[in-house]
């Protein structure tokens, strides 16, 4: 559903589902910016752990300072992920998403210059807070743009942050041997300048239009203390935060630690291990793709759910007994568990009526999701360095997908965040 000039238009709190109209009717601009930031949300995390090895000639960096720097993403992401609603009560969404595309282009160019460890450390901080604020900010715009294709836009963004996410490990270590580690690290925020160019032309096409203190168009509603505080109480919002908080502590501890892991128990050498770390990644692609279409016709995900339990615990079955055998087997299946990741994406706008509910689902989930996967890198590293091996900290990663088992129900039901607000009023998404 869009406006007159092509805006999307924002649907009433208990408006009938908008009928489909061709995903590019009237908001091209607003899809390309959609991809152009799911690309900048993913690429900055992977793109140091293949090439520590070549940055410690330069900055001398200890098993403490990998586990540190693993534990920034998840850890930014919760920070300014709970930041994002108050930052956007004084900013319009597009003038947000500039200032957080410009916070990674400038984030992205300091660490390629960077020349100590603390200067590498906050340049990396910068950077992920941008993507923080990005993160929280795409589930709602899909709501606000394109509320009558919700699974689909969903998919093809969360398709992308999986691609882009599966880049950097993939060549990292050739155009660090060609070019440098400070160009491998520092190009990423090219895509970083491209994708400001539809925001801006979003944001300049507002302002030209005349103000109407009655119009909501252009704004996502913030998520207000109220409505933070309510999300926080809801035991569908906690059992949402905890299986999106599980997956990103696996997924970031993969990301720091899965080339070490593979070169000490399956024997492969530095190239293997980033191309191994690439199909981590690369499994997320067609889970990505799929899992929101599917999950956005079922009532009920439990069987999703359980699905993603299930590959992680065969992944880490396989490195924990045989991991020379087909490391490539159980690195495809520890890398298709995140496929929970895209499904509670999806399940931010199923569970929610309003863009108020969306924002602030989103604001708690992914604020509360990443400051549990900010522990994965950093417990992690912490027992192997008490271990001296990689036993404890695989079955520490096993039993926390366990972990998600408890929250399929309250997850799976088909229910939005409102009812918890007002329960007289609730009606399944």
């Amino acid at each position: 559903m869009t406006t007159g000039d092509g805006r999307a238009a924002t649907p009433r709190p208990d408006a009938v589902a908008p009928r489909p109209v061709p995903l590019w009717a009237g908001r091209t601009v607003a899809l390309l910016g959609v991809i152009l930031v799911a690309m900048n949300l993913r690429t900055a995390v992977a793109a140091l752990s293949p090439i520590f090895t070549e940055i410690g000639r330069d900055i001398p960096l200890s098993s403490l300072d990998v586990g540190i720097i693993g534990t920034l993403p998840p850890l930014c992401f919760a920070l300014f992920g709970l930041l994002a609603p108050v930052f956007q009560r004084y900013l319009r969404v597009e003038s947000l998403l500039i200032f957080a595309l410009a916070a990674m282009v400038a984030g992205d160019a300091l660490r390629a210059l960077a020349g100590s460890y603390p200067l590498l450390l906050a340049a990396s901080g910068l950077t992920f807070a941008g993507m923080g604020v990005g993160n929280v900010l795409l589930p709602p715009m899909v709501k606000k743009y394109f509320p009558d294709r919700i699974g689909l836009v969903t998919a093809l963004y969360a398709t992308v942050m999986a691609l882009f996410a599966l880049l950097p490990p993939l060549v990292a270590v050739p155009v660090s041997d060609a070019a440098g580690w400070r160009f491998a690290v520092g190009m990423w925020g090219i895509l970083g300048l491209v994708a400001l160019i539809p925001w801006v032309r979003l944001l300049s096409a507002d302002r030209r239009r005349a103000p109407d203190p009655r119009a909501s168009e252009g704004v996502v509603p913030e998520a207000d203390a109220e409505l933070v505080g309510r999300a926080r109480h809801s035991s569908l919002s906690r059992g949402l935060g905890v299986v999106f908080g599980i997956t990103a502590l696996n997924s970031y501890a993969c990301f720091a630690w899965l080339p070490e892991i593979l070169t000490d128990v399956a024997g492969v050498d530095q190239a293997g291990a980033g191309a191994l770390l690439s199909l981590y990644t690369g499994m997320g692609i067609p889970a990505s793709l799929l899992i929101p279409i599917i999950a956005a016709r079922l009532r009920n995900v439990s069987g999703i759910i359980i699905a993603g339990v299930s590959v992680y615990v065969l992944g880490y079955l396989g490195l924990l007994l045989v991991p020379a055998t087909l490391p490539w087997l159980w690195v495809a299946f520890a890398g298709a568990g995140p496929l929970l990741f895209p499904l509670a994406l999806l399940l931010i706008n199923k569970r929610s009526r309003t863009q108020k509910g969306a924002v602030a689902l989103s604001g708690f989930v992914q604020g509360f999701g990443y400051l549990i996967g900010a522990l994965g890198p950093l417990l992690v590293g912490v027992l192997h360095q008490l271990t001296g091996a990689w036993t404890a900290p695989l079955l520490f990663l096993l039993t926390s997908a366990l972990v998600i088992l408890l929250f399929v129900r309250v997850v799976s039901r088909p229910r939005v965040i409102e009812d918890d607000w007002v329960p007289d009023r609730g009606r399944a998404a």
